[in-house]
């Protein structure tokens, strides 16, 4: 993680810069936005999330202070003719997650169909982010890591993570055997040789079916923290979607919720859910990411569906903040 890095979702450059804000009403274009990951090169922040048609296969989106929201092309204008060889009908490219590594930004995406297991994930990268930069452009990298029918994981969802001895990881997974891990070489940020995944949280029977997915991972006060998302999104208002937490001395786990149950073992302890007699405004809040910011303050960024909209899928960012015991609680969030 990057200057006190929390993963894959910051990028700290040298000046300062004016403290992020206390009020985090959010306007402008924040509609559609589904599985948001958050970065920030110089004084803007970058966000970006899954395709959304007219919007080329990922959305990208730019802000000055993290409340107001403009929109930017998409990072990439098609998805790779090797991703659509390898999932026939992929229409968009989902989850991406981007971090700086090496004096490049690294975009890690995933490419399947819904509900289905042949899935992609894959890599590009840019020596900036800024489109006015004439050394601005996306080189797509290829496959990372991929998934077949009868495999034990499905690859989509992926979250670049790095260790306190700055080795590199890759979290990610969705259903199935639940969420993944597997380390990276450094040179090429995909799977290092002979490196193979391991399972780090899923469901267990009894919890209904295993749907658990979306991983991202934070170093915060001697713990490494994996978020999930449990249960349903992309229902609208409906969406059962939330997230769990769980903590862990090494990056590979095991992790385990406030009660020491294992989330390896259907594990995690509740860190946002919408209220269950619906009276919250925003639903199924989910496929989170954290920003540690200038200022010391941690952020959460994810997406929930708005009522008052119709159930639009939406951008949210919300204060984290740590209690006495060290666990992160998530202030109440603003319209």
């Amino acid at each position: 993680m990057r200057l006190m890095l929390l993963t894959g979702a910051l990028v700290l450059a040298g000046q300062t810069l004016r403290s992020a804000p206390r009020d985090l009403t959010l306007s402008g274009d924040i509609v559609p936005a589904h599985d948001p990951v958050l970065i920030r090169e110089g004084r803007v922040y970058y966000s970006y999330s899954t395709g959304q048609r007219g919007r080329g296969p990922l959305v990208a989106r730019m802000s000055r202070d993290l409340r107001r929201w403009t929109p930017l092309p998409s990072p990439l204008t098609a998805i790779p003719d090797w991703a659509l060889a390898a999932v026939p009908g992929a229409k968009d490219m989902w989850a991406p997650d981007i971090a700086r590594v090496g004096g490049r930004y690294r975009l890690y995406y995933s490419v399947s169909g819904f509900g289905k297991q042949r899935s992609v994930i894959g890599l590009a990268t840019a020596a900036t982010l800024d489109p006015a930069r004439p050394d601005h452009g996306w080189r797509d990298e290829g496959p990372v890591i991929a998934s077949q029918e009868g495999d034990d994981y499905n690859a989509i969802d992926p979250a670049f993570a790095r260790d306190r001895q700055g080795g590199e990881w890759l979290a990610f997974g969705s259903f199935w055997s639940g969420i993944q891990l597997v380390r990276l070489d450094p040179k090429t940020g995909k799977p290092a040789r002979d490196a193979k995944p391991a399972m780090i949280a899923r469901r267990m029977p009894g919890q209904g079916v295993n749907a658990i997915e979306a991983p991202f991972i934070i170093d915060h006060g001697g713990w490494y923290w994996l978020i999930v998302s449990f249960d349903f999104c992309c229902r609208g208002t409906k969406s059962s979607y939330h997230l769990r937490i769980g903590r862990a001395r090494s990056i590979e786990g095991p992790y385990l919720d406030r009660s020491g149950r294992a989330m390896r073992e259907g594990g995690g302890t509740v860190l946002l859910r919408a209220d269950a007699e619906g009276r919250d405004r925003f639903r199924g809040p989910g496929h989170a990411g954290v920003l540690h910011d200038r200022d010391g303050r941690d952020y959460l960024i994810h997406h929930a569906y708005d009522a008052a909209a119709k159930g639009a899928s939406t951008l949210r960012i919300a204060r984290l903040r740590w209690d006495e015991s060290g666990w992160p609680i998530v202030e109440k969030e603003t319209p």
